[in-house]
């Protein structure tokens, strides 16, 4: 199915497309890496279905949480990168703390660091850590539930969200975790084009 996406669609230029994958190193992470490489080392000629896939791979950010076992893990991941030639552009740590509202004190709930250590002994970038995000603005604060409408056409589709205006992107710029997000990513950009 990846292969498909990646293949299939007729893409407009892009920036840049993330690919989200979960956890692992399992047949999925491999199929996803030979095909990306495949793909992005093609010449454009030589695409059979005459359709452009995105014609460069800048590399994989790794994201961890900061406890032993899911480093341990991640670790895995780096490795499966590096022998597969994929670039490794960074760590990002997430759940790396949660900041109380009323006090802001910050509780270290898995961990400190285990993100930063990794990194250094991989020899990467560490981006930044990203703490669990309690802050919500009030009209994030309703159910979303009510924006789910239930209906079956005669295609038989199940349940569809409705229309929303604006981008997803806009809906964050007052969260409390837009400037480390933003901060990263002016980081990945910035490796990404001194390559």
């Amino acid at each position: 199915m990846v292969r498909q996406f990646f293949t299939d669609v007729l893409w407009p230029p892009l920036d840049y497309l993330l690919i989200d994958t979960p956890p692992g190193t399992s047949d999925e992470h491999i199929s996803l890496a030979e095909t990306l490489l495949q793909q992005t080392s093609a010449p454009a000629s030589s695409i059979s279905s005459g359709i452009s896939p995105p014609t460069q791979l800048a590399g994989a950010v790794i994201v961890t949480t900061p406890q032993a076992v899911a480093v341990s893990d991640v670790r895995k991941e780096l490795s499966f990168c590096r022998k597969v030639g994929i670039r490794v552009l960074g760590v990002i740590e997430n759940m790396s703390g949660y900041v109380c509202e009323c006090c802001g004190e910050e509780t270290k709930l898995f961990g400190k660091g285990g993100g930063e250590v990794m990194a250094s002994e991989f020899g990467v970038e560490f981006l930044g850590k990203v703490s669990v995000e309690s802050e919500q603005e009030d009209d994030e604060k309703s159910d979303d539930s009510d924006k789910l409408e239930q209906y079956n056409d005669e295609s038989g589709n199940g349940p569809t969200y409705e229309e929303d205006d604006g981008l997803l992107v806009d809906k964050y710029r007052s969260c409390s975790l837009h400037g480390t997000f933003e901060g990263i990513t002016r980081q990945l950009v910035e490796i990404i084009q001194r390559r």
